[in-house]
């Protein structure tokens, strides 16, 4: 094991602990300021995500932003791939992907120009560390090599590491969301 990929797993689970810590203190409008920054983007296609586990919870937020326009979520189309995007809706149907996370019963992709992205732990740089798949890199280094993408970091405030292992190919964040407020870039 290489000592980057070493410093990943040790940032990580000290990351998860801190995650489990911060969804177990229930904080009652977590979405309050990513619904916020997503009113001044009404309409614009966007991707958020189903939360698993202590995932900080996005979807008050994609419920409103659906009001206004398209909003999709991740569908995993292979080991090394980037990701697509299927269309949600409050209420739709859902079926289980991989990892656990919840789908849409029906793909109908579309390609967002703003993505909330989940994440174990970032920095005030806009550096982001994930679960190690590499599938938002992927994903953010694609739409962005099209189109300008807005990728949005959504986390608890106490996912911040002061220093996270990261390269070359880790795509950047341009602002991160917290329970707390909002850190852009």
């Amino acid at each position: 094991m290489s000592a980057l990929t070493e410093a990943k797993a040790a940032a990580r689970k000290a990351a998860f602990a801190r995650r489990k810590a911060a969804q177990a203190a229930g904080h009652p409008a977590p979405a309050a300021h990513l619904s916020a920054v997503l009113a001044g983007y009404r309409g614009v296609p966007l991707a958020g995500y189903m939360p698993i586990r202590t995932e900080i919870d996005p979807l008050p937020a994609m419920a409103e932003a659906a009001a206004h326009g398209p909003v999709a979520v991740p569908v995993i189309a292979g080991a090394g791939l980037p990701l697509d995007f299927s269309l949600w809706e409050p209420g739709c149907a859902l079926r289980e992907g991989p990892f656990g996370a919840m789908v849409p019963a029906e793909d109908r992709f579309i390609e967002p120009e703003i993505v909330i992205v989940p994440l174990v732990a970032f920095d005030r740089a806009g550096g982001r560390l994930g679960y190690g798949g590499g599938f938002y890199d992927r994903t953010l280094e694609r739409l962005r090599a099209r189109r300008p993408t807005l990728a949005i970091g959504f986390a608890w405030a106490a996912q911040e590491a002061g220093d996270l292992p990261l390269e070359p190919t880790d795509q950047p964040l341009d602002m991160i969301v917290t329970e707390a407020g909002v850190i852009a870039f």
